[in-house]
């Protein structure tokens, strides 16, 4: 019996006692109103429920009395074992072992599948994340937005949802010159122009280029400076998307920003030059001193945005709302960005942007903000020079335990990670503790094979250990973890949870033997535990696959 069958059996039982009331005004309700939850200390039972005190104003009736009403009736349900009253009004719920440990055998079947809910069925999403300017390696702010954002995704679509991965890249404008300016210089030996990039990473680039294009250096200033900027920008991109594939981190799409500026073939408009156009028929674009204006004020931005200055000139606003009105033609009805520490001020912005656009800024937007990451005793890259590069740390420290320390905290908390401990392989390490809990499953698995236990049997009232009680309430609790954690972007969520099954299976597997003391007979408990610790593999191992973490069978 799940939250959800619980939730409907209490309203089985409270729709009769408030007719009895005569309180109309319960005809209302549906099992969502009357959730359950674990209780925190697990003597008081399965489950627990405030429907009572919920209930109470409207049946008027006494909050306990009312609870004990419900508890008589519901203790009838099947597959409940006793229901009692605590406090106020608290109900609390203890299922029979066979309905409670039927979930083992459910999650077995179900395998991968197990945890996927359809919470976000309907919602059609775009999610960018990343989107590093095309000019450099990925560091280590890319790092913790790549982690988190994928984790995200993987989320929303365990969860039901239509989504797109996008990576935006941003290859137009003025820092694709300085980019191709300065590659140029390294190829021709001279200094870095003013405002150019430095570093190793550059004059490989520009022996890369020269590789690639042999006649560079013949052709003329104009056409040897954009041929230099497009082919590091190729090469470059390239080594961004194959960093980004190291760290099992996949985009849908990879969106350029030259796509906005470019004419239509016929030499009609540019999605930029449609975008003012379109938010000018939205009532919200204006003229002054020669320049066009948004009217983001309307929409709790601190001022108006110039969109087109009075020389001609888009402004970088332009391309902000050409793409987001093109991530709406492409069918995307909810757009979230996942943006740096340093971008705060883009959360009104593009927000006002929605409302101007004729969306809800409320509803068909968010602006999720990552802080700042650091790792104690990280060098710069030799490379770049003035970055932590996300190569370097993945190298080091290793995909699995910086994605799944990036991803255990909140994207909003500064975060700084301590890599003796990632690097540990004791239970202080938490990535280790959860693979290892994996990595035992499948240990156990094997030396039941060995000793002759199978999955032949299921006997569900045989696991009333209360070890057994423990882990399969958190087992149970692994489908609504992955739908809140997705309504909420929270990918930390399913970490901690993790953790704390890992501690339940280590726990319930010093208590509860499957493999018989010495020459006992192999019995229906044994193999009903089989089952039990085979579950528990699975969600581990649905839970780190969330995470973009892989779940070892050895360790």
């Amino acid at each position: 019996m799940n939250p959800e069958d619980l939730s409907a059996a209490l309203l089985a039982v409270v729709r009769p006692i408030a007719e009895a009331r005569r309180a109309g005004s319960a005809e209302d309700l549906t099992p969502a109103d009357l959730p359950v939850e674990r209780p925190k200390n697990r003597d008081h039972g399965d489950w627990a429920s405030n429907a009572a005190l919920k209930l109470a104003k409207i049946v008027g009736a006494d909050p306990r009395e009312l609870a004990a009403e419900i508890a008589e009736a519901l203790a009838h349900s099947e597959g409940i074992a006793r229901v009692d009253v605590a406090g106020p009004g608290f109900i609390n719920i203890t299922l029979d072992a066979a309905t409670a440990g039927s979930l083992a055998r459910t999650i077995v079947e179900a395998g991968a599948a197990f945890g996927t809910n359809e919470s976000q069925r309907g919602n059609s999403i775009n999610l960018e994340f990343v989107s590093a300017n095309p000019t450099g390696p990925l560091h280590i702010g890319h790092t913790r937005w790549a982690a988190l954002g994928d984790a995200i995704a993987r989320l929303l679509l365990a969860s039901g949802a239509t989504l797109a991965r996008e990576f935006y890249i941003n290859d137009a404008g003025a820092q694709m010159d300085r980019f191709g300016l300065s590659v140029l210089a390294a190829i021709q030996n001279q200094p870095t122009p003013e405002g150019g990039y430095a570093g190793a990473y550059i004059e490989e680039l520009g022996r890369r280029v020269l590789v690639e294009r042999s006649d560079l250096l013949d052709l003329d200033d104009e056409t040897r400076m954009a041929v230099a900027r497009d082919t590091a920008y190729e090469l470059q991109l390239g080594e961004l998307q194959a960093s980004l594939a190291a760290f099992n981190v996949h985009f849908d799409v990879w969106f350029s920003e030259r796509v906005l500026h470019a004419k239509m073939l016929d030499g009609g408009p540019s999605l930029v030059d449609e975008a003012v156009d379109r938010l000018r028929a939205q009532g919200h674009v204006f003229d002054e001193e020669g320049a066009v204006w948004v009217r983001t004020t309307d929409f709790g931005d601190d001022k108006d945005r110039v969109i087109r200055r009075s020389n001609g000139e888009y402004t970088y606003f332009a391309a902000d709302a050409a793409y987001y009105l093109n991530k709406g033609d492409r069918g995307f009805t909810h757009k979230i960005y996942l943006l740096g520490a340093d971008h705060h001020g883009y959360v009104h912005r593009l927000k006002a942007l929605a409302g101007a656009a004729g969306d809800d800024p409320d509803r068909d937007i968010e602006v999720l903000i990552g802080q700042l990451v650091s790792v104690n005793g990280a060098r710069l890259s030799k490379r770049a020079g003035n970055i932590i590069e996300m190569d370097d740390l993945r190298e080091w420290l290793g995909t699995d335990a910086l994605r799944y320390s990036l991803a255990r905290y909140p994207a909003d908390s500064p975060l700084t990670l301590d890599p003796e401990l990632l690097r540990k392989r004791t239970n202080d390490n938490p990535v280790f503790y959860v693979q290892y809990a994996h990595a035992r499953t499948h240990n156990v698995a094997r030396n039941a094979a060995d000793s002759g236990v199978d999955r032949s049997e299921f006997a569900p009232e045989s696991l009333t250990h209360e070890t057994e009680s423990a882990l399969l309430g958190a087992l149970q609790e692994f489908p609504r973890i992955v739908a809140f954690a997705a309504e909420v972007r929270e990918p930390h969520r399913v970490a901690r949870y993790l953790e704390e099954l890992a501690g339940l299976y280590h726990r319930w597997y010093d208590n509860c033997r499957i493999i018989p003391l010495g020459d006992a007979p192999v019995e229906a408990v044994h193999r009903t535990r089989l089952w039990l610790n085979d579950a528990t593999g699975q969600v581990l191992r649905n839970g780190l696959d969330l995470l973009g973490v892989t779940a070892p069978e050895r360790m």
